[in-house]
């Protein structure tokens, strides 16, 4: 009996942050208001990102059961952020948002160092994340100018995210590697069997 072929929650991690990502970095450069990112952030960063994490740990990807569930957890964090302070319900200054970036950021290196490993696509997704995240430390400690920076910065990593995202799509539906993702900047041309499961197309 053949087994049933299963969809990657990857897609959908991928999706999620990259959308929500740049929704967030519209609002930073002075296109648009708050309204559609905090709704993002509830639902497609928030929820359906965490959700795609939580199938990730099905998978034995550690990488991205961590990266997708703790970013769909920051999407949701930051929303309820943000009505907290528009209710006046336990504010938050720019300094506390700026601390709970650098907790964030730090979170972000870490990951970046495993993504390295994996391949080159993911490898500058991460990099440009954390770049973008300590723009905007930055810009919450004093450079207020770093944030439109840190917006058009972020809209790229946005765009890599999806990249990755189309690269496994196109994966799958094309039956090849349309979009190649590049091998990994550290550890020459194999990643680590569990957690290119999922990242690189081979679910």
């Amino acid at each position: 009996m053949a087994e049933q072929k299963l969809g990657n929650p990857a897609v959908v991690g991928l999706a999620g942050f990259g959308l929500t990502t740049m929704v967030l970095q519209f609002h930073n450069v002075g296109w648009m208001g708050l309204g559609p990112v905090v709704w993002l952030g509830l639902i497609f960063g928030g929820l359906a990102q965490m959700i795609a994490g939580l199938q990730e740990m099905k998978t034995g990807n550690n990488f991205g059961y961590c990266a997708f569930t703790a970013y769909g957890c920051f999407w949701i964090a930051l929303a309820l952020l943000l009505i907290g302070n528009h209710y006046d319900l336990y504010v938050s200054s720019k300094t506390d948002i700026g601390w709970f970036l650098v907790a964030w950021t730090a979170f972000t290196a870490i990951l970046w160092i495993g993504a390295l490993r994996i391949n080159g696509a993911l490898g500058l997704t991460f990099t440009l994340l954390l770049i973008g995240f300590i723009l905007l430390d930055l810009a919450h400690f004093g450079w207020p100018q770093l944030t439109v920076v840190a917006g058009y910065e972020l809209m790229a990593t946005a765009a890599m995210a999806w990249y990755i995202m189309a690269h496994l799509i196109f994966a799958d539906v094309y039956g090849r590697d349309v979009l190649p993702v590049g091998k990994p900047f550290i550890g020459g041309s194999s990643a680590p069997a569990q957690a290119a499961t999922t990242l690189s197309g081979a679910h």
